[in-house]
């Protein structure tokens, strides 16, 4: 058998590994920063909207219920839901904090708007 110098020089060579590996590094770079970061940062929103919830916060449950805040404990919230009617949920199936209340002391009025005369 006869192998011919070209084929026996094209099969020695390290550099085609290197070259041959760079799409798939080049698409894991790809799906990272497109898929997985993003995935990340929102994880780490929702985390911390979640811990951030209090008394008197309007929110949304992952459910579509809409409510008032009236207590929170250490893993789940009591959302008042109509008037007298409380359910308690766990905080992270809140999905959306849709108004925060007012501080107490901020002493700002209200801007009104003037009609034409």
């Amino acid at each position: 058998m006869f192998i011919s110098p070209a084929y026996a020089q094209a099969s020695g060579g390290g550099g085609d590994f290197l070259i041959s590996l760079f799409p798939i590094i080049l698409m894991f770079g790809i799906v990272y920063f497109l898929i997985i970061r993003p995935q990340q940062q929102r994880v780490k929103r929702h985390q911390e909207m979640v811990s951030n919830i209090r008394r008197g916060d309007t929110v949304v449950t992952s459910g579509g219920i809409m409510g008032k805040v009236t207590k929170v404990a250490d893993n789940e919230a009591t959302v008042e839901i109509a008037e007298g009617v409380r359910v308690r949920v766990v905080k992270s199936t809140i999905s959306e904090v849709t108004s925060k209340p007012e501080p107490a002391g901020s002493g700002a009025a209200p801007a009104k708007s003037e009609g034409s005369n």
